[in-house]
């Protein structure tokens, strides 16, 4: 049986964005999951972002196990889940409600860094889902960058300017068809032939019904002590949790498009 821990419904959404608020129209149950590889901090996380949820009006049931997924009576009532889960293995019948919750009932997901960009390497559909999968830090942590903004108009993004972090900088194979919101180019001199790649950070898309957004910042929690990083963080996290409430633009954003 996973451990499950039920958090309640403290507050009311106060977060000044240009996003609707919580109420009894708009989503208010979420599952946060955590796991996985310890070197990135789910516990950690679990405590930083699960109280923020409650203080939006959420009614969190966080689970330390992935059968979480299989849990009708929960999935059957979600609205967003967060997903926290490094590497590791997801079974057929963890991943199909997953995957059906988001795709066919328009349930909300979102995740940062390894959480969900490096979880289950061997599930294509996972990976598909997310819409990119890690595949090397160049330099490891502690390399010093900047997060360059290229959507000022996004919800997400709309007031935020470029900023400087110092943490890993994540070199990914992605979905081309992302809606890319922040993007880094690499400065690491550990592996030039990469040197002055532009990498999409942080995207939003739609898997069926339900709205993916993901970042890459986040190997560990101080990351988020950069403001511009945890609003981008909070608000990729509330807009995901309204796919079944408001209408999603078309996000499709080919990067080769056909001439």
């Amino acid at each position: 049986m996973p451990r499950l821990i039920r958090f309640a419904l403290i507050a009311t959404f106060a977060l000044a964005l240009p996003l609707t608020t919580l109420a009894g129209d708009g989503p208010s149950k979420a599952v946060f999951v955590y796991g996985g590889w310890d070197g990135h901090a789910p516990k950690r996380f679990r405590d930083l972002v699960v109280p923020w949820l409650e203080s939006e009006g959420f009614e969190v049931t966080v689970s330390d196990s992935l059968d979480i997924y299989a849990d009708a009576s929960v999935m059957a009532e979600v609205d967003l889940v967060v997903h926290l889960w490094t590497q590791g293995e997801i079974t057929k019948e963890q991943f199909e409600p997953l995957r059906n919750a988001v795709q066919e009932r328009g349930v909300g997901l979102a995740g940062w860094h390894g959480g969900l960009g490096d979880s289950f390497h061997r599930n294509q559909e996972f990976e598909y889902m997310v819409g990119g999968q890690w595949v090397r830090h160049p330099g490891n942590d502690g390399v010093r960058f900047t997060v360059n903004i290229i959507d000022h108009d996004d919800p997400i993004t709309a007031g935020l300017d470029d900023f400087e972090v110092e943490t890993e900088q994540y070199y990914m194979h992605v979905d081309p068809n992302n809606h890319v919101l922040a993007t880094t180019s690499f400065v690491t001199d550990f592996e030039p032939w990469v040197k002055g790649t532009t990498m999409p950070i942080s995207w939003t898309r739609m898997h069926g019904n339900g709205r993916v957004f993901y970042t890459a910042l986040g190997h560990q929690p101080e990351v988020f002590d950069v403001p511009e990083a945890f609003t981008m963080l909070k608000r990729g996290i509330l807009w995901a949790s309204r796919s079944k409430y408001e209408d999603t633009p078309d996000l499709v954003s080919p990067v080769y498009p056909v001439e």
